[in-house]
């Protein structure tokens, strides 16, 4: 069953995403001060997406919902219970591409087609997700990695101890090491 606080992780996880309390029991994820998730008490998300996104996520999961704004529609409500990680994980980054700012998007969309070891002078070894998420931070070089400390780069959906562990031992290779 899929969680709020997998729903938080995902959406923290995206560049310049800001988690904001609204009334009781709801949380909503901006992007530059423009909502595209959101929970309500009901253990509901909340998505914001363009209408053939909306019409492509209602034909997976019947039991969401159309949300409309005066008449015109602005995405979608569905259950969490109903839609499963990787559905959220996708269905997530869909609405904040959709609502994030042109440089975000674009920086976004180029780290989905990297590939590892042909970035800047990361490494090969620290994989796919690893480069993406470094590239969805603007992170493109060991010396930008040298100035995040191991928490940070722990917190970047993507990276885990192996990545941080390889980055290290380029750091270390090149004579340059890490914030701790």
């Amino acid at each position: 069953m899929t969680t709020i606080a997998q729903l938080r992780r995902t959406a923290l996880s995206l560049p310049e995403t800001v988690e904001r309390g609204t009334r009781a029991g709801t949380v909503e994820f901006t992007v530059h001060d423009r909502w595209f998730a959101s929970t309500d008490g009901d253990d509901h998300v909340r998505l914001h997406l363009p209408g053939p996104e909306v019409e492509e996520l209602l034909a997976a999961h019947p039991t969401g919902t159309r949300l409309t704004r005066g008449g015109t529609q602005v995405g979608v409500r569905v259950p969490l219970r109903d839609v499963g990680g990787q559905q959220l994980n996708h269905w997530v980054h869909r609405a904040w591409l959709a609502r994030a700012p042109k440089r975000l998007a674009t920086r976004a969309a180029a780290a989905q087609i990297a590939v590892p070891g042909e970035v800047g002078d990361l490494p090969r070894g620290i994989g796919r997700p690893a480069t993406q998420a470094l590239l969805d931070a603007g992170i493109r070089t060991l010396d930008q990695v040298a100035r995040l400390t191991e928490a940070e780069l722990l917190a970047m959906h993507g990276i885990g101890p192996k990545a941080v562990r390889i980055l290290g031992e380029a750091l270390a290779g090149s004579g340059r090491s890490g914030r701790t």
